[in-house]
């Protein structure tokens, strides 16, 4: 359950506030009785796994071929379209 505080309760007590944070609570900062910020705890990163994702993406075999001159102008003189 989301702690709710008031911008000044907040301010006054950041530390401790932070603090549950740490603990995994989430904190709802209120403004006016409307809430502006949410503190979250930041999740730890899973590990990547080497070849994870191998057959997940394909290369087209023309992949590193040169480009047709007529795209290779269009880098060189781009033209703003007409609407």
């Amino acid at each position: 359950m989301a702690i709710n505080v008031s911008v000044p309760e907040a301010t006054r007590q950041f530390t401790e506030l932070l603090q549950r944070v740490r603990q995994g609570e989430e904190v709802i900062i209120s403004e006016a009785g409307m809430p502006v910020a949410r503190l979250l705890p930041i999740s730890a990163k899973s590990p990547r796994i080497p070849g994870q994702d191998r057959g997940k993406v394909i290369v087209s075999p023309d992949f590193d071929h040169p480009l047709p001159e007529d795209v290779i102008n269009d880098f060189i003189n781009p033209t703003t379209p007409q609407l």
